[in-house]
């Protein structure tokens, strides 16, 4: 079946970030101790190489509560907020609740933490990026992520695709380097990796970490 394609200077695409999975991405991969990236920058850039027109960045994350973590809660709760008072950006959160896990250490010893868990925003971006697809809004959903329960919502696009009539995108950009030992984007999409110099380009010189 031949697709309607657009033209190619006017392919709309709409950014999904998964804000945790970038993060820790990039901490492996980069070495950067905090997100410290900008998610509108770095769709842009992305968008820019591609020849794509963003029509919006969509961010998602989970927030720990201050009683659990205060350092994490109020970074996120000022980023958000930022990010929120920006043009054509979309903020969602969901609580992260940490919960104890027992590791195993390079010693052999095995050691019990709090590690943060969020519940729901695979399925969120899931929801949003198949109903936007319906909705006819983009034709290139833009995935930050390499979060292969997404799989299933790319499959799921392609099959709007053919409904419409009409060609659709979906691409998954993530950082990729010598610390990422994961070198998978989401099945079933276009996989676009993000250099250190790339992703260098698009920090945020706000810090939001709570002062000392």
């Amino acid at each position: 079946m031949n697709l309607k394609h657009p033209q190619k200077e006017n392919i709309r695409a709409m950014a999904f970030f998964d804000g945790q999975n970038l993060f820790h991405t990039a901490k492996s991969t980069f070495n950067h101790e905090h997100p410290n990236y900008d998610p509108v920058k770095l769709a842009e850039l992305v968008c820019q190489a591609q020849s794509w027109r963003l029509q919006e960045t969509r961010f998602y994350t989970g927030v720990p509560d201050s009683k659990d973590n205060a350092f994490w809660n109020h970074f996120w709760t000022i980023k958000l907020g930022v990010l929120k008072r920006q043009k054509n950006v979309f903020v969602f959160s969901r609580p992260l609740r940490y919960r104890p896990r027992t590791i195993t250490l390079p010693t052999g010893k095995t050691e019990t933490l709090l590690i943060g868990e969020e519940k729901g925003i695979d399925v969120r971006i899931a929801i949003d990026v198949i109903r936007l697809a319906h909705k006819q809004v983009y034709d290139v959903a833009l995935i930050f992520s390499q979060d292969q329960d997404l799989s299933e919502a790319a499959e799921e696009v392609r099959a709007i695709a053919k409904e419409q009539n009409r060609w659709i995108k979906v691409a998954c950009a993530f950082p990729f380097g010598q610390g990422n030992k994961n070198d998978r984007g989401i099945d079933k999409t276009d996989w676009i990796k993000i250099d250190r110099e790339l992703y260098d380009r698009c920090l945020d010189m706000r810090d939001y970490r709570p002062k000392k």
